[in-house]
């Protein structure tokens, strides 16, 4: 069916009926279980989802902002596990906006804003200090548009957030890593604690795959022990490198700026 930036198609496996996956120019978008909000099963959510655990509830209401929000898997997951959430997700299309509504069970406003427009542009009208975590998931093809990764992007994120949130943002990239590198770099330029999570086999450089890159200001999130032992124990297991470890995969990595290209793929 066509939407402004192409085609979508919802797939459901015959012997998964109640999942649906969600392809938007022939590329699987998003996954979700219409019976059960908290199945994700794209790795990366699931390690996003990991990171969400680690933070502890507060007396006000979890405030999440999606950027790239496709079919809302990740806010249907929050809504489920963080009862009386107040999220908004932006998607670039407007007509996948409208139609994600009629397609899936989504939780409806306040809980849930919809919002069409550019994640950058849509990210500067929010207010100062008033979300909890914002996940980027925003891509043109394979790739994050450059727009969306560098520093001056990443300072309005830390804007965004309360004290302490957590920015999550997931990268793609292939051997030999340049791009995740740099956006680790990025990062760094930016939040106080920085750390990345991937499958083994995507961190050696044997493959193309999927990086979080985690940002906070928390000083004790991303070092107890807890969070590591929790995305070991994921169907696929990922590894969390910070600190020193990090530093030497991202040691020939460069934060990104907007006056700046995003290095050629195997720099």
């Amino acid at each position: 069916m066509p939407i402004g930036s192409g085609t979508a198609e919802l797939v459901v496996a015959p012997d998964d009926p109640t999942a649906v996956t969600l392809m938007v120019n022939g590329v699987p978008s998003s996954h979700l279980d219409l019976a059960d909000p908290l199945r994700l099963d794209f790795e990366y959510m699931q390690q996003m989802a990991a990171v969400l655990d680690a933070i502890p509830a507060g007396p006000d209401p979890f405030r999440a902002v999606h950027l790239g929000a496709a079919g809302c898997a990740m806010a249907r997951w929050v809504d489920a596990r963080r009862p009386g959430a107040r999220q908004i997700a932006i998607d670039l299309d407007p007509v996948l906006v409208e139609r994600v509504r009629d397609w899936f069970d989504l939780p409806r406003s306040p809980a849930l804003r919809l919002r069409a427009g550019d994640a950058r542009d849509q990210l500067a009208t929010l207010p100062t200090a008033g979300a909890d975590a914002v996940l980027r998931d925003v891509f043109a093809g394979d790739r994050t548009p450059e727009h969306v990764t560098t520093v001056e992007f990443t300072e309005q994120v830390h804007r965004v957030l309360r004290p302490g949130g957590v920015y999550l943002a997931n990268c793609a990239d292939r051997p030999p890593l340049g791009l995740a590198k740099d956006e680790v770099a990025t990062v760094a330029a930016v939040f106080e604690q920085v750390a990345l999570v991937a499958e083994p086999g995507v961190l050696r450089g044997r493959r193309y795959g999927n990086l979080l890159l985690i940002g906070t200001d928390d000083p004790e999130l991303l070092t107890g022990p807890g969070l590591a032992r929790t995305l070991r124990s994921l169907p696929v297991p990922a590894r969390l490198l910070l600190g020193e470890e990090l530093r030497e995969f991202a040691r020939r990595g460069v934060p990104l700026r907007d006056a700046a290209p995003v290095r050629a793929e195997g720099d």
